[in-house]
């Protein structure tokens, strides 16, 4: 009995292609998040004193982050966050998974653990980089953006180990929105139909005057119920199709984007939402489908020709002439 299961565990992991450019896509973006939050944010803004905790960077709650390492001081904060920001375009470039995947778990749980934080992306963030620690230390790829080809790969225990933690990835995302649902049930705004209504006029969270005047006869009608179910709906969807059919999995994602490109819009939680986007995009698409990047050979292909023909034309033109 248990060979025959060997066996069929074996057939079936040896069919699987964890290590593809979707995953490689994923790590990119939240890589991408990161790097562009830290880049247009002082850092007075993540390091200064918050209610119950006067000490900035937090080094006596995770004191290997990466702004431990030097002086608290504005200035030494700001070397480190520039450092930061080159490792995560390292990360975000798919070179060598298996040396950027710890760096990017460390630069994301240094921001969670030592900065002060609001919108919940960095949380998301390191949840995401610590599941795919075991991917990306089992992927022997150059570049995480090449295809993979399965057939030249027979470690099976790798790739069962990968396979796991890409699957409970998709449990996490689930727990995610359910729990954001199921929260925003116990909400007397959220049971009324109002919540979308203050949010959007929230000082810290509101969107801007000039979008709230454009949206204000949608916002200030009837029709705001549905826009406040409508959400705490279709999170209830995202947390459940994972274990939907891959036809429905690709639709949910779709409007899984939608929603998050509209909180990008509306509310500025613009790191947020590509974080959750990203994950949404491992969590429902096929991991072994590997994304077409044919325009980025196409361009590639086109600049090298460009390149070769400007060289030739330079080579004739500095000739000597007789």
């Amino acid at each position: 009995m248990f060979k025959q299961l060997d066996q069929r565990i074996f057939n079936w992991v040896s069919e699987k292609k964890p290590w593809t450019n979707v995953y490689g896509m994923t790590r990119s973006i939240i890589a991408l998040s990161t790097l562009v939050t830290l880049l247009f944010n002082d850092v007075s803004t993540f390091f200064k004193p918050v209610a119950g905790f006067s000490e900035y960077p937090a080094c006596s709650v995770y004191p290997v982050s990466i702004f431990c390492f030097f002086p608290k001081d504005y200035m030494y904060l700001t070397i480190a966050k520039y450092i930061a920001i080159v490792l995560l375009a390292i990360v975000a470039s798919g070179w060598r998974p298996r040396i950027t995947g710890v760096l990017h778990w460390w630069i994301a749980s240094s921001i969670q653990n030592t900065a002060v934080t609001l919108d919940g992306g960095e949380q998301v963030a390191v949840a995401m980089t610590f599941l795919l620690l075991p991917v990306t230390l089992l992927d022997n790829r150059k570049w995480h953006w090449q295809e993979y080809n399965a057939d030249d790969d027979n470690r099976v225990h790798a790739k069962l180990i990968s396979v796991l933690f890409l699957f409970a990835i998709k449990i996490q995302l689930s727990i995610i929105y359910f729990h954001a649902a199921i929260a925003k049930i116990v909400n007397p705004e959220w049971v009324d139909g109002t919540a979308f209504y203050y949010y959007i006029q929230d000082p810290m969270l509101g969107t801007n005057p000039i979008l709230l005047k454009i949206i204000w006869p949608l916002i200030s009608s009837p029709f705001v119920v549905f826009i406040t179910w409508g959400t705490i709906i279709l999170e209830l969807l995202l947390g459940a199709a994972i274990f939907a059919q891959r036809r429905f999995q690709r639709t949910m994602m779709y409007f899984g984007f939608g929603l998050h490109i509209s909180i990008a819009i509306l509310m500025g939680l613009y790191s947020f939402s590509a974080i959750m986007c990203a994950s949404l995009l491992l969590a429902l698409r096929p991991t072994e489908n590997h994304i077409n990047m044919y325009w980025i050979e196409k361009t590639k292909e086109a600049i090298l020709v460009k390149i070769r023909t400007l060289k030739k034309y330079n080579k004739l033109t500095s000739s000597p002439k007789y």
